[in-house]
């Protein structure tokens, strides 16, 4: 099965419940940025870097991943998968491509973001051995992921939560290169409950046996949902990862005002005097009816934007309606994920797939209101609004 362009197992199994509502009907790699879902992002990404071969580990509503690359035939690459029918961990993922792997390979999460040279890096470095391979890459909130600490060109430790002072900025990429060996190794691991590829690489690392790649290229993570504008944005303002689709069936009305940075997808309806602008995407089959005005938003397929309704640092999810006048206020907010309080993040809100806002309703603080929810004209919605709720007044 080997071959000189390699192989890469993407991991795309997981479920991603800080995403909810956007995660309740797609997996997390299948949240679309700039019109397009993160996999298909790292997908191009490994096809740029010469690879031919991907292994797809599949899991949480597989069939939307499925049914969307197939073979991999207009990607340029032939596309396998293996199931991981109960999410237990990476490092339980990628023993799951263990019969369909017989060489070095690269392994990737299916929703960061990285440019090919970090995968053609790593599948380079891993012709000179079989030392697990990890990447590196300096962020400015490395708490917020794995962090990395180094000695040499060695990893000594990844720190998936670190607690007390930070002393480095250094963290985890999450690009790594392996032989077969590793499947062993996962499996000698000793950890109780769900099984990570970063307890793996500790063992290991403690022999001093695992090997850093810096890189300090495009690195793009969606952990939580204001991370879906943040990252869209990011794409949009770069051409080589956002473009208009055709123009097929595209209608826009008269003194519309289109933005720069505002890509458009098929079939898509722009009334008379409408605005888009600051980083959007708006997903194929989508109506902004007149005088609506959309910000720095991310809208999903079929979904509509109504007359005079103002959208602002929004997601709005697939065949969601937002009524006339209605209003995503937009700005900085503070969202609880969890037990977790996120200060200052710039989410006006989400509004999940098949949700009605009623007209002249308000957004405000990063709402979020679930799928299928029915919102009456005039609320005021600043929390979190559970799928199936209806919203009256008063």
């Amino acid at each position: 099965m080997a071959d000189e362009s390699g192989t890469a197992v993407i991991l795309a199994a997981g479920e991603g419940r800080r995403l909810e509502p956007l995660t309740n009907r797609r997996p997390k790699p299948m949240v679309p940025v700039a019109n397009r879902p993160l996999l298909e992002h790292v997908i191009e990404a490994v096809a740029a870097a010469g690879i031919d071969r991907i292994v797809l580990v599949v899991g949480y509503k597989q069939e939307r991943i499925r049914n969307h690359f197939r073979d991999g035939d207009d990607w340029g690459v032939t596309i396998e998968y293996v199931e991981q029918s109960t999410q237990l961990g990476t490092g339980h993922a990628v023993l799951q491509a263990e019969s369909a792997v017989d060489g070095p390979f690269v392994v990737l999460n299916g929703d960061r973001i990285v440019d090919a040279e970090a995968v053609s890096a790593v599948r380079d470095r891993l012709r000179d051995g079989d030392a697990p391979l990890v990447t590196v890459t300096a962020v400015e909130s490395p708490r917020d992921y794995g962090v990395a600490r180094i000695d040499g060109d060695r990893v000594t430790e990844i720190d998936e939560k670190p607690e007390g002072a930070v002393d480095t900025n250094r963290i985890n990429a999450g690009v790594y290169g392996f032989s077969p060996a590793i499947f062993d190794a996962i499996r000698s691991t000793n950890t109780p409950g769900e099984l990570a590829i970063t307890a793996t690489l500790n063992e290991l690392a403690e022999r001093g046996a695992v090997t850093g790649v810096s890189y300090d290229g495009r690195w793009l993570d969606v952990s939580n949902l204001w991370d879906v504008l943040t990252v869209n944005a990011a794409l949009i303002h770069d051409s080589d990862h956002a473009r208009d689709a055709p123009a097929a069936g595209r209608r826009v009305g008269e003194r519309v005002t289109i933005a720069d940075d505002v890509v458009l997808a098929g079939n898509v309806r722009v009334g008379p005097n409408a605005t888009l602008s600051g980083a959007t995407a708006i997903a194929s089959n989508v109506t902004v009816a007149a005088n609506a005005v959309v910000e720095n938003s991310v809208v999903l397929p079929d979904a509509v934007i109504g007359p005079g309704a103002v959208v602002r640092d929004a997601v709005v999810a697939g065949n969601a309606r937002i009524g006339p006048n209605a209003t995503v206020v937009g700005g900085a907010s503070t969202v609880v994920v969890g037990d977790a309080v996120h200060r200052d993040v710039t989410l006006g809100g989400v509004v999940g797939d098949n949700a009605t806002i009623g007209g002249g309703a308000t957004l405000t603080d990063g709402a979020v209101v679930g799928d299928d929810v029915r919102a009456d004209a005039g609320v005021v919605i600043d929390g979190r609004v559970e799928s199936g709720a209806v919203v009256r007044r008063g």
